[in-house]
């Protein structure tokens, strides 16, 4: 019962509802948020994005550089092509604290366009899951 709950809520978080309270602390929760988060992104759906997103989120990228929040947000609304696909996802919880570690298969307009490993820190607060910092690691091209 308490998957299916939650599993609601995170529902309502897809349609851009106001952001979920009452989550389940488990790690079947956080994987559901991970695989939430590529599809708010692939259907620009900024609102739903920003309630994964805490508001010191920051993201390291592949060149070292830092996206914070607003500028994720913003990004969430461009025109993409792109599509993600997950694997590998393994969530840890350490009381209000928990990481989930996965891979991102990437393809844009159909065409595989790189794979990879990322993991998202996430800390319980008001009720919910947010995610406060992630870092990606590009997997080498193949020749």
């Amino acid at each position: 019962m308490r998957i299916v709950f939650s599993l609601l809520l995170l529902c309502s978080l897809a349609h851009g509802a106001t952001c979920p309270t009452g989550q389940v602390k488990n790690e079947a929760t956080l994987v559901q948020i991970e695989h939430t988060w590529v599809r708010v992104v692939e259907q620009h759906d900024a609102a739903a994005l920003g309630c994964i997103l805490a508001d010191e989120f920051e993201e390291a990228d592949f060149d070292g550089s830092l996206i914070n929040r607003s500028t994720i947000l913003a990004s969430a609304t461009n025109p993409s092509h792109g599509h993600s696909e997950l694997a590998d996802l393994h969530a840890h919880i350490y009381g209000d604290v928990a990481y989930v570690r996965g891979i991102g298969v990437n393809s844009e307009s159909g065409r595989p366009s790189g794979k990879t490993r990322f993991t998202d820190i996430f800390v319980y607060r008001d009720g919910r899951w947010q995610c406060v910092a992630g870092h990606d690691s590009r997997f080498p091209e193949a020749r």
